[in-house]
């Protein structure tokens, strides 16, 4: 017979149950140790669906020292379990030295004034720049004695033939086919060139989020190290590269792990320099006062940066006239004119929206010229 837990004595009896089983949930939380395992099994039991996932400071450095410490790929530039941002404007060679640091990574080997503490493993190089015929023209002599990359070197390229499903976008379905690469070759280092195929309108934030969250997942999810090749919009040459200096800056800086960029010599167009923008394993080594300074070259086969000396960003900066500066001013005042915003000005330009609008601030028209 069902009893009534509306009788006062039945719902003392029920009371006396409930705080039974709490006791009994609980009597053997009554050392440290006892109350640490059942952290961690909750922990546990609950990661997986929570959002957060909540445990002490020692906690964390206990699970962190069961991994291994991250070693470099590309000097200090670049570590293991990182996703790294390469960044430069058009012609700048991004290409070129993301394939002499897979090729480095995939021997084993280091390029000649850079470090590499990892051993030799395969290498997927995602490129969506070059044709084969264009890539084969950079690694050969008048494309024939072409230079021999790793096995471990695995290009590649879409295919234009492929069927993309009705009910898929070619952006997901370009991410679900490289998760395919990532298991069928098990590799677990990925560079991708560039970032405009993973996803369009990068520039704008709401873009670069899930572009950036979809990167960390399979990061996580498979132990991977990303290098991934960004452009640059048109920057006043004049002026440092710094982290605005990114298409997308804000929402790609903060998502990833490390940065650094390939900025032109105004001095000598053969130049290039190297600098950190972003580091997490590491302090940031070369910054303005201490750039990497190189220049591309072919020797023989393999096109490829060739590290010349340290040096400062200042030296490479172009160094306007006051023609050049007039020049700018005129430019400014015939796209107001036209309507166009300071930004969009910006942009066209190369200079800042804030220089756009200190010098229409100046009250300078068109008729002072």
């Amino acid at each position: 017979m069902k009893k009534n837990i509306t009788n006062p004595k039945n719902l003392l009896e029920q009371r006396q149950g409930q705080d039974t089983k709490l006791i009994s949930k609980f009597e053997d939380l009554s050392t440290p140790e006892t109350v640490t395992n059942h952290t961690q099994n909750t922990h546990e039991q609950a990661s997986s669906k929570n959002l957060f996932v909540v445990m002490t400071a020692n906690q964390w450095i206990d699970e962190a020292k069961n991994r291994p410490i991250p070693k470099m790929l590309f000097s200090e530039f670049w570590f293991e379990g990182e996703i790294c941002i390469l960044f430069a404007d058009t012609n700048l060679g991004k290409s070129i030295l993301a394939v002499q640091i897979g090729d480095s990574i995939s021997t084993g080997e280091q390029i000649k004034g850079f470090k590499l503490e990892a051993l030799g493993q395969s290498v997927l190089y995602f490129d969506f720049e070059l044709s084969d015929k264009q890539f084969q023209n950079r690694y050969s002599i008048d494309y024939v004695d072409e230079y021999k990359f790793s096995p471990n070197f695995k290009r590649v390229e879409i295919n234009p033939e492929a069927d993309i499903p009705a009910k898929k976008s070619f952006e997901d379905y370009l991410n679900d086919e490289l998760e395919n690469e990532i298991i069928r070759t098990n590799t677990k280092i990925l560079i991708i060139d560039n970032l405009t195929y993973l996803r369009n309108e990068t520039e704008q934030a709401k873009n670069a989020l899930p572009l950036m969250k979809h990167l960390k997942a399979l990061k996580k999810k498979y132990d991977l190290s990303i290098l991934v090749l960004a452009h640059t919009p048109k920057r006043d040459l004049s002026k440092p590269i710094t982290r605005n200096d990114l298409a997308g800056s804000k929402m790609l800086i903060n998502f990833c792990d490390s940065v650094f960029t390939i900025g032109e010599s105004s001095s000598n167009k053969n130049i290039r320099y190297l600098k950190q923008i972003k580091a997490r394993n590491t302090e940031i080594l070369y910054d303005s006062e201490n750039v990497i300074v190189c220049h591309i070259e072919k020797p023989i086969n393999f096109l490829k940066f060739i590290l010349v000396d340290l040096g400062t960003e200042l030296d490479h900066l172009k160094q306007l006239t006051k023609e050049d500066k007039e020049k700018t001013k005129i430019a400014v005042l015939e796209l107001t004119d036209k309507g166009v915003s300071n930004v969009e000005i910006g942009k066209k330009l190369g200079i800042h929206e804030s220089t756009v609008r200190k010098y229409k601030k100046q009250n300078i028209s068109l008729s002072d010229y």
